[in-house]
């Protein structure tokens, strides 16, 4: 199972350069929202997932997502766990949980 996945990552970087700035940012998004899925339904159980991950995703750094999308390949770490808890311990990423995850959960 791990050489799928690596095999898959190994495709992913060469599509990459073929993209825009903009596609590869997309791809990396998409690569760190499978890592962070897992972890936000572990450690914060109950919470609405895609509203937490669009507020994740959207108030990481480039960095961050950079590290996260890394993790894709072979899994999240005990790194990315303290990604995502510093990128939800952010004000910004508080208040769109509060205003976008709050009232989903709420439905």
């Amino acid at each position: 199972m791990p050489l799928i996945r690596l095999s898959t990552a190994v495709m992913a970087l060469v599509a990459l350069t073929a993209c825009s700035a903009q596609q590869t940012d997309q791809i990396a998004r998409n690569a760190a929202r499978s890592t962070i899925t897992p972890i936000v339904t572990e450690q914060f159980p109950g919470v609405p997932v895609e509203p937490t991950l669009d507020c994740i995703i959207n108030n990481a750094s480039a960095a961050q997502i950079a590290a996260l999308a890394a993790d894709s390949v072979l899994g999240a770490t005990e790194s990315s766990v303290q990604i995502v808890t510093d990128i939800v311990s952010q004000p910004e990423t508080i208040t769109c949980l509060a205003t976008t995850g709050l009232p989903a959960l709420l439905r």
